[in-house]
């Protein structure tokens, strides 16, 4: 299990006050994180429209990460929900 500290933006960010939460991730790639989360949104908090995680984004301090990615050893994450403009 490798710890994670999730940064929250857009849609995400009304989760926690603080905009971020820690969890715990079986396995340690971006597949794995989307997946901690695909189980852990509807439990806390059951009113998220959890299919915004589908079309998300994660990033580190870095680069966007991709799903094949490893997460980073800092266990430092954010997540990034689409956005519209014009």
């Amino acid at each position: 299990m490798k710890q994670v500290n999730l940064q929250l933006f857009g849609a995400f960010s009304d989760l926690d006050a603080s905009r971020e939460i820690a969890l715990e991730v079986a396995g340690g790639t971006v597949a794995d994180l989307r997946q901690a989360l695909r189980e852990l949104l509807p439990v806390r908090w059951p009113g998220f429209r959890a299919g915004l995680l589908d079309y998300s984004a994660f990033a580190d301090q870095q680069r966007v990460l991709r799903d094949h990615d490893a997460l980073p050893d800092d266990g430092r994450v954010a997540i990034l929900p689409p956005v519209s403009g014009g």
